[in-house]
């Protein structure tokens, strides 16, 4: 059976106008990728947001939708647009790009994973790239945007979280001797979604105790960009999250906090979800 290039998983009744989704944490390998590939499934993974849909899979229920990538951020990039060909990779590519995120081997179709290391032996063809593209990176964002349009008609605006983890190193040494960060919110510097509402969003995990810095390190890349249209309507605020806070990043599994820090963000998701609720803003108002 054809594997579906996401997962949509919708509340039984949509009560917000939030939305999340995660882009990075398709985990359905292909097995023609797999033999291609000059690496092992474990060093793969290391591009992976792991586990990130879980920790937001309490999003339905509390009355917003979830969209979760399967295909994996190693196989095709959905935070990155269909555009950012790396001609190092792909063949019949001309080398003209100035983009920093395809010369360094992470475009569309990333050419590394974590650390650097080449996933392929060689290159591949245009065509391979372009099937990528059609089978899963066109299906996922038409998706996205219709869940978008919908929250804007059914409540005016539509806000979306964007999902993501980030290795506990990324944040080493960020904020000049005070204590790393363990969330980190992006919303290209104020560009991609109304104050108030990035507030709201750092109030929901301060308020469960956990450390919060804005688009520093990550301040938003393609999702942000594309998505974020505050004077549509339209908001997108990027989270990171530490994975060394429910995870083993070396082999890609649990830590013995991630039951913890999963109920901590069932809690944290609630919070979220009622940013959207019209109910709770006329209450608040």
């Amino acid at each position: 059976m054809k594997k579906a290039p996401f997962r949509l998983l919708k509340p039984s009744v949509q009560t917000s106008s939030v939305v999340f989704a995660s882009p990075h944490s398709g985990r359905d390998y292909p097995d023609s990728f797999l033999r291609r590939s000059r690496l092992d499934v474990q060093t793969l993974r290391s591009s992976e947001d792991a586990f990130v849909d879980m920790l937001f899979g309490a999003a339905p229920s509390f009355g917003s939708p979830l969209l979760a990538a399967t295909a994996p951020r190693a196989f095709i990039d959905l935070n990155r647009s269909a555009d950012e060909l790396d001609p190092t990779l792909i063949a019949d590519v001309r080398d003209g790009t100035k983009n920093p995120r395809v010369t360094s081997g992470l475009g569309v179709i990333p050419r590394v994973v974590t650390n650097g290391l080449a996933i392929y032996p060689g290159k591949i063809t245009l065509s391979e790239a372009n099937t990528r593209i059609e089978k899963f990176w066109r299906p996922y964002h038409h998706c996205l945007q219709t869940i978008l349009c919908d929250a804007r008609e059914r409540f005016g605006e539509a806000i979306l979280i964007d999902c993501h983890s980030m290795p506990h190193a990324a944040v080493k040494g960020i904020g000049d001797g005070a204590p790393r960060p363990e969330i980190v919110l992006g919303d290209r510097f104020g560009t991609t979604a109304r104050q108030d509402l990035v507030d709201r969003v750092e109030a929901a995990f301060s308020g469960a105790g956990l450390r919060v810095m804005r688009n520093t390190p990550f301040a938003g890349a393609y999702t942000a960009k594309r998505y974020g249209q505050p004077s549509r309507g339209q908001h997108v605020i990027q989270v990171e999250i530490d994975r060394s806070l429910y995870m083993n990043e070396r082999d890609v599994t649990p830590n013995r906090r991630l039951e913890e820090f999963h109920t901590l963000m069932r809690g944290i998701t609630a919070k979220l979800v009622l940013i959207g609720r019209q109910d709770a803003k006329m209450s608040a108002e």
